[in-house]
């Protein structure tokens, strides 16, 4: 890192307790459709990918397997994604992931229309969306700061999380519309359309790098130093921690909303459906609380802290619910409490991580986020079946509450850290 980039990124602390807008950047104004538009296709493909594997196995096992090839990749990619984000301009990534999922939908349009869609064709394109998402992410999380002010850093991700949860709500049920209206021909071909429009305002973006790009060193080289900056930032270590916990409570009961629903309900796909939308609705306010915040490594902290400890209490109280009401109103609570400590965690890391090293972090803290609650889910899941989930949810509870006590009282890291 240049010398001039680290008294920047030194600097700007000083300016961490002011609220911006992230839209008030024009930058970031020209680049928030985009990732509407790709959030959008990105959805609709994993609909069409879920719906299909039913349609063509009727196998709950088949559908786990598409489900784990969407996931998976992004857990074994995402380290190298992330070196080649710090060595590379995200712009140029990002811009070739719209052109891979570009691919995705189109090779799902032709072999529906030539009536070869198959299990092959359903695995290899459910494995290579999982290999784009694994180069998306990354590449996101590093573009992000490049085009806002230090200040706009909260604004910019929380922004960005209610696209994300808004599309999350929207893409499927385009998806669904377009298959049942139309067909699913359309449906794919829709999807291109989105990333097409994504790629196009991409390509019309300015984006300036706050450190020289290089490659000089080995793919290797800079893991291992990515990995060495680690091991000496104990606070980057703590919100990651952080991370992973929110993702092993909350994140993981939104992940059984399935079985939730089954188990305590003896509901349908009627009663799933009110759930979902109510998790995507808690998730869109989550995104909207942190989006109000200033750049306040100590405010946000607390708030990441207090998210983590009131979800831990709301799924104490499971085992008094026993409606489709009060469960949807839980939900809902618990969605916007795991999206922001989730996304706060998220802030905490851009804002804290030096731009050498953004990509490696984000991308450890991609692994996480995205692990974890597929972790959990295999966990608790498994205790739900054998002890039901209101005792597995009360132990979580209880357990995620003192874990995050301990949590805090290590503060002081994050705040050394981040004192000017």
């Amino acid at each position: 890192m240049t010398k001039k980039a680290r008294e920047d990124f030194s600097d700007c602390r000083e300016k961490r307790q002011i609220h911006r807008s992230a839209l008030a950047d024009q930058r970031f104004r020209r680049y928030y459709p985009a990732s509407w538009f790709s959030s959008l296709g990105a959805w609709l493909l994993r609909f069409l990918l879920g719906w299909s594997a039913w349609e063509l196995t009727h196998s709950a096992t088949w559908v786990g397997i598409v489900g784990a090839l969407m996931l998976a990749p992004a857990l074994l990619l995402s380290p190298w994604f992330g070196i080649l984000s710090d060595r590379m301009n995200p712009q140029r990534g990002l811009q070739l992931s719209m052109i891979l999922h570009n691919v995705i939908a189109l090779a799902g349009a032709l072999t529906t229309y030539w009536d070869l869609y198959d299990r092959v064709a359903l695995t290899l394109l459910a494995t290579t969306l999982g290999i784009a998402t694994s180069l998306h992410s990354p590449m996101r999380l590093a573009m992000v700061p490049l085009l806002v002010a230090r200040e706009a850093l909260p604004s910019a991700v929380g922004y960005s999380a209610m696209s994300f949860n808004i599309a999350r709500m929207i893409g499927p049920a385009l998806g669904a519309m377009l298959v049942a209206q139309v067909d699913t021909v359309a449906a794919w071909l829709t999807a291109m359309v989105l990333f097409s429009v994504s790629f196009w305002r991409l390509s019309r973006l300015t984006v300036e790098l706050n450190r020289p790009v290089s490659a000089e060193t080995s793919y290797l080289s800079q893991f291992m130093e990515g990995a060495r900056h680690l091991t000496k930032r104990a606070d980057l270590r703590l919100l990651l921690a952080l991370t992973a916990l929110n993702g092993l409570l909350g994140r993981t009961l939104i992940e059984l909303l399935p079985a939730l629903s089954g188990q305590i309900l003896n509901g349908g796909s009627s009663e799933l459906a009110i759930l979902v939308a109510m998790a995507g609705l808690g998730s869109v306010l989550g995104g909207l609380l942190v989006s109000r915040q200033a750049a306040d490594l100590g405010r946000l902290l607390l708030l990441v802290c207090m998210a983590i400890a009131l979800s831990s209490a709301t799924l104490v109280i499971l085992r008094n619910l026993s409606d489709v009401v009060s469960l949807a109103i839980w939900v809902s609570w618990l969605s916007v409490a795991t999206t922001v400590a989730g996304t706060g965690c998220q802030t905490l890391i851009q804002l804290s991580t030096l731009p050498d090293f953004r990509g490696r972090v984000m991308s450890v803290w991609t692994m996480l986020a995205m692990g974890a609650p597929a972790l959990g889910a295999a966990v608790l899941g498994a205790g739900a079946d054998g002890f039901g989930f209101d005792w597995v949810s009360t132990v979580a509870g209880i357990l995620g509450m003192c874990l995050v006590v301990i949590f805090y009282a290590r503060r002081t890291v994050v705040l050394a850290a981040g004192a000017p």
